[in-house]
């Protein structure tokens, strides 16, 4: 999106939940407005209710959306509910969600009670329910910044977490939901390619058509209320309040994750063939005259992965760690370094479901292709049926995990009996992520360093430059 595109803050809508039944509470009375889908694709609103505060919940039924207050049933009618608050809540949570699933398919996956502030939509789709959040931008921040990490991470790196977030939903385009030939909850925009060698795949993060973004680590993780108390996040909103990067009059698309690993990697290396000059690897320490190694060259690549040179990333403070890392991410404490055993039955099994592919048994992994982080961007499976290159790195990262790897940033050592034959494989890895953009614990320690926001930013997004829309 261009820079002059937007004027004043948008309000967006963001896809908490998606279940079959959804519990939710209200915390406040309560105006419901009760839309019907036209063949025209457009809604139409048929009624509008007041409700008291209390639980709720809703489910698909004969094709419309049924609402019940507890076990009574208050509407069997429309295809979307849109909850507004009577009074102003202010930062009061409106309404909450029971049962909201987060870090979906990754080591973290579990579920939360969340509370929040906004509208509440209730959308059917299909045999299903969505619940969306609709509120301002920056409301919606305020539990990004404490959402992807702790809500006691110093300021400017709380500072730089809400100009890359506001960067990052801004470059994706709001509204297109909103659009009539909007169908269904997501366009998978799985991007790639299949040969009788190569499985290829790459995912945009563009898919959904019922909402803006969604809640989860797929976009950005919005975590509710309960996550964004502290003084420091609003001053962090406050202070930057409508800041965002960009590159040639456009919003630059911020990507950014947990843990480099020593290098970032190059955007192209994760998502389509098409570099961007601010996603560029970078050293994650201070500036040096070293000279550069050319881990996509394997020998090097290994050599690094498995020693532990300096970086911001590099850290073992647990005061910074507990500033920047959730209590589940705290679950996760190898992730500059980590290490993954797999005997060879267990992972010709997960390479199966994961992949849907009978390789048989898994007899070697070789790199292919390795990113200038030293992230394989190919990798070839050898198995007793079939061999088959795959990429990129997080169709790796999924292949060999029930979960995902940490990171694509790997190397692979066979393991043997006595007598020679392969027992097992030792994956020994670095980083946590896909290494795109803004490393979020190297970020942490530079602003534990004394760096400032700008200086931050200017480390992980070359070329970008800081604006204001708004």
């Amino acid at each position: 999106m261009k820079v002059n595109e937007i004027k004043e803050e948008p309000r967006i809508d963001v896809g908490v939940v998606t279940s079959k039944e959804i519990a939710f509470c209200l915390h406040k009375a309560a105006f419901l407005e009760v839309y019907r889908s036209t063949k025209a694709k457009k809604l139409i609103c048929e009624d509008k209710i007041l409700l008291p505060e209390g639980e709720y919940s809703a489910k698909v039924e004969n094709g419309r959306l049924s609402l019940y207050y507890g076990v009574q049933t208050l509407l069997q009618a429309g295809h979307r509910y849109r909850f507004v608050a009577l009074e102003e809540t202010g930062q009061e949570a409106f309404f909450s969600l029971h049962e909201v699933r987060i870090g979906i398919d990754f080591h973290w996956d579990r579920t939360q009670e969340q509370c929040f502030v906004g509208e509440l939509h209730l959308q059917m789709d299909e045999n299903s329910v969505i619940a969306i959040n609709r509120l301002p931008l920056e409301d919606y921040l305020l539990s990004v910044i404490a959402s992807e990490m702790s809500a006691h991470a110093g300021l400017e790196l709380l500072r730089a977490h809400a100009i890359i977030s506001r960067s990052w939903l801004l470059a994706q385009g709001l509204g297109k939901h909103l659009q009539p030939q909007a169908k269904t909850t997501e366009q998978k925009n799985v991007c790639g390619y299949d040969t009788e060698s190569e499985h290829i795949r790459w995912y945009e993060r563009d898919a959904h058509l019922l909402f803006d973004v969604c809640a989860d680590d797929h976009c950005q993780r919005y975590q509710g209320l309960q996550q964004a108390t502290t003084p420091q996040v609003k001053e962090a909103l406050r202070s930057t309040r409508g800041m965002v990067l960009a590159y040639q009059g456009e919003i630059c698309d911020a990507r950014f994750y947990k843990c480099c690993g020593g290098l970032s990697e190059h955007f192209e290396s994760c998502w389509s063939d098409s570099p961007k000059a601010y996603l560029k690897s970078i050293y994650d320490h201070a500036p040096t005259r070293a000279k550069a190694q050319d881990l996509r060259n394997e020998a090097q690549a290994r050599a690094f992965i498995l020693s532990s040179p300096p970086a911001f990333c590099n850290t073992r403070n647990q005061e910074v760690l507990q500033q920047v890392l959730n209590d589940y991410d705290q679950e996760t404490a190898d992730f500059y370094r980590w290490n993954v055993h797999y005997d060879v039955d267990e992972l010709s099994a997960i390479v199966r479901e994961r992949s849907g592919i009978d390789f048989g048994r898994i007899q070697a992994l070789i790199p292919v292709q390795r990113g200038a982080s030293a992230r394989l961007v190919k990798l070839k499976i050898v198995g007793e049926k079939r061999s088959l290159i795959v990429g990129k790195e997080l169709e790796i990262r999924k292949f060999l995990s029930r979960t995902h790897l940490y990171s694509s940033a790997f190397v692979v050592d066979e393991c043997r009996d006595p007598k020679g034959n392969l027992t097992g494989f030792n994956l020994q890895g670095a980083g946590w992520g896909h290494g795109v953009g803004l490393c979020q614990i190297g970020a942490a320690m530079m602003s534990e360093q004394g760096y400032q926001h700008k200086e931050i930013l200017q480390h992980y997004y070359p070329q970008a430059q800081l604006l204001q829309l708004y």
